[in-house]
């Protein structure tokens, strides 16, 4: 078992054969790199390179930054121009880097990089890397590095990932002000219609409806007391919208105790607005226990939860 102060590296090592995508150093001498370095602080830098709308410089130690435990290696880092910070509309810039040394021998490119993203700001200009290869095995033509006489190529990606604009926020209303919608349907035996509609409540932001078929939803052989809940008419739910609706459901019993009792946990969309029980209880069931002697069916639904969600882009 790891230890709990375990430091996982997140450093990423690998070849690859496509070249940078921002920006290439190429170097006709290497000695002389290393010899102008030593009256610009030990370091090359590049020219200006734009890359996600703001520009950039690389910057090259030939003979490691001494400064930030270098001494011995390869060094490479990115400074963002101050310019780019103080006309962007945020004061601060994400941005993935991968350096890339050219290996002749393999015809490949050398990567490294810190898989963290870094975060550029005033305070902070300049991220990198001060350990990307020993000095002594780049400098070794056998090795590749170094080709035709003492050339060499240095690069670098920086790509800046796009602002977050697509998002949702899921929230659950479970302290509902008033959890429960009572329905009386009235001279159960003498219902005519297919279909009936309870009145519109309100539950979690959201206007709702009950649907009763006292003969059975089209679905079932007329046997069974069929019952639903729909998002009322005026609720329009956009492409791909849902709502989560968790309720308990009561076929009250006149004599006060065992009540008929359903749950309900469902996500309500544009394609389907309306869950329920299209065999809900049969209809010899229904006149034998749960008809009053005023003949009113009497059924009440309890909320547990009603789910509200924001996001964007609208679609």
């Amino acid at each position: 078992m790891g230890s709990s102060s375990e430091v996982i590296s997140t450093i990423v090592k690998k070849w690859r054969e496509h070249p940078p995508s921002s920006y290439s150093l190429k170097v006709d001498n290497f000695k002389q790199l290393e010899k102008s370095t030593t009256c610009s602080d030990d370091k090359y830098r590049s020219r200006l390179f734009s890359s996600g709308g703001y520009n950039w410089r690389l910057i090259v130690y030939p003979q490691g930054n001494k400064k930030d435990n270098g001494k011995g290696f390869i060094s490479m880092y990115v400074e963002i121009e101050s310019k780019s910070l103080t006309s962007a509309p945020q004061r601060e810039v994400f941005a993935e880097l991968i350096f890339f040394v050219y290996n002749k021998k393999e015809n490949k490119y050398f990567t490294i990089q810190d898989a963290e993203a870094k975060r550029f700001n005033a305070l902070k200009t300049v991220w990198g890397l001060q350990q990307v290869l020993p000095y002594d095995a780049f400098s070794k033509p056998e090795n590749g590095y170094v080709f035709e006489g003492d050339q060499c190529e240095f690069g670098v990606e920086v790509t800046v990932p796009s602002p977050l604009t697509k998002w949702e926020i899921l929230s659950f209303n479970e302290k509902l002000q008033d959890p429960k919608f009572s329905w009386s349907v009235k001279k159960f035996s003498q219902l005519k219609e297919d279909k009936y509609i309870s009145n519109t409540f309100a539950m979690g932001e959201r206007k709702w409806v009950l649907w009763l078929y006292p003969k059975g939803d089209s679905r079932v052989d007329g046997k069974w007391l069929s019952l639903f809940l729909v998002l009322a008419d005026s609720e329009t739910l956009k492409v791909d919208e849902k709502i989560l609706a968790q309720a308990n459901l009561l076929v009250l019993n006149p004599l006060g105790s065992n009540h008929f009792e359903a749950k309900i946990n469902k996500w309500h969309n544009d394609e389907n607005l309306g869950w329920g029980w299209n065999k809900l209880l049969s209809l010899a069931e229904v006149r034998k226990s749960y008809l009053d002697k005023e003949d009113a069916l009497n059924v009440e639904i309890e909320f547990e939860a009603v789910s509200s969600t924001k996001y964007s882009p609208i679609i």
